[in-house]
């Protein structure tokens, strides 16, 4: 029997879901190594673990900070695991024990948020690059959400194939009743839900559908999430140009947003850059059509289930989704094309991939 530690400190966040779920399917397939899953001090209540050989500690250390470098590297030596597992790239850089990580994406590197304090965020990014290369030769094993991580991963840090797997993610219907969201002021709309950072492409999505209006005067477009900085700025910005039929909606629980998933004409997706992209197997999942950006991983996950665009072509995207939402036969069509594309992904099927790299990486480290 081992004692694996799965670091789940961002398990309240937005990768959150990844977390959540193989801890969910862990506890179902492995009954025999000893688990101790770490969580920030607001999140201890937030998971708790249903069966016996999982426990819970509180590991309050800030991402990329020297607290996270020094005083976590402490906390887990005093832990004394066979294994840890980062489920994303922050992590003490000098702790000796074996390791896997999980690389969702990079857009840390790649990217520059408006509303961040410019020399932070640069500061962060320049950690962030010396971190992404030093994890690709510390970690024993390192997991990524796609092929399109893989490939951008392997570019940047020259990791051989040996040494990187790609476990999807999935995406599925909740169980549970649905509630209805009854502030909607639309009866015709299509639908964004997730974070709203420069990158995932909201504002040109927000001035195609300011277009789709000239022929379809009544669409709505509504923008699931938490009123968090980037979606406030959002929200100001769409209001200082005088935009119409917009709803933001802020944060909603799951039962509300799926039902909104029921109701739309289409979910669109005009991210510029994803590890895996969850929110569109989502979408498909309770029989929303996908209107999705044509890059990153995007053709990868979503395959012949979605309908494309240019994402940086505003012309593009109006086109589109008019389209789609015009042609019911079309739609019919991506519907069922999402039932089949989402069933070839499982959230059981990740953990089992990822409990498989744990015994790789426990027999190596032992021998």
């Amino acid at each position: 029997m081992a004692h694996i530690v799965i670091d789940a400190r961002i398990i309240n966040s937005g990768t959150g879901t990844y977390v959540a779920k193989l801890l969910e399917y862990l506890q179902q397939i492995d009954t025999k190594n000893s688990y101790t899953v770490l969580l920030r001090e607001k999140d201890k209540d937030y998971w708790h673990p249903a069966a016996s050989n999982f426990k819970t500690a509180v590991a309050e250390f800030d991402n990329y900070s020297f607290s996270e470098q020094i005083g976590f590297k402490k906390f887990l030596d005093q832990l004394a695991p066979d294994l840890v597992h980062f489920c994303m790239p922050q992590q003490p850089v000098f702790y000796h024990g074996a390791r896997v990580t999980t690389m969702h994406d990079l857009t840390l590197l790649n990217t520059y948020n408006s509303d961040k304090n410019w020399f932070v965020f640069h500061a962060k990014q320049l950690v962030g690059r010396w971190v992404f290369r030093r994890i690709a030769h510390i970690s024993d094993h390192v997991i990524a959400i796609s092929e399109n991580t893989k490939r951008e991963y392997q570019e940047f840090c020259h990791i051989p194939d040996s040494k990187i797997s790609v476990i999807y993610e999935a995406g599925e219907a909740k169980p549970g009743t649905l509630e209805e969201y009854k502030d909607l002021p639309f009866n015709e709309f299509v639908l964004y839900v997730g974070q709203q950072p420069d990158y995932k492409n909201i504002r040109r999505l927000i001035q195609a559908h300011q277009k789709m209006l000239v022929s379809k005067p009544n669409l709505g477009l509504v923008l699931v999430g938490r009123m968090n900085p980037d979606t406030a700025a959002n929200k100001a910005w769409a209001e200082g140009q005088g935009y119409k039929n917009i709803h933001f909606t802020g944060f909603v629980e799951d039962s509300q947003r799926d039902w909104l998933f029921t109701k739309a004409r289409a979910y669109v997706f005009p991210s510029l850059m994803e590890g895996f992209g969850l929110p569109p197997l989502e979408a498909m999942a309770y029989g929303t059509p996908v209107i999705s950006s044509n890059t990153s991983c995007m053709p990868e996950i979503l395959g012949c289930a979605a309908a494309y665009f240019n994402p940086l072509d505003i012309e593009d995207i109006t086109s589109t989704v008019l389209r789609v939402i015009n042609d019911e036969p079309e739609r019919q069509k991506l519907i069922k094309s999402g039932y089949k594309q989402i069933s070839k992904y499982s959230w059981r099927k990740m953990a089992e991939e990822t409990l498989e790299v744990y015994k790789k990486v426990l027999m190596n480290s032992s021998v």
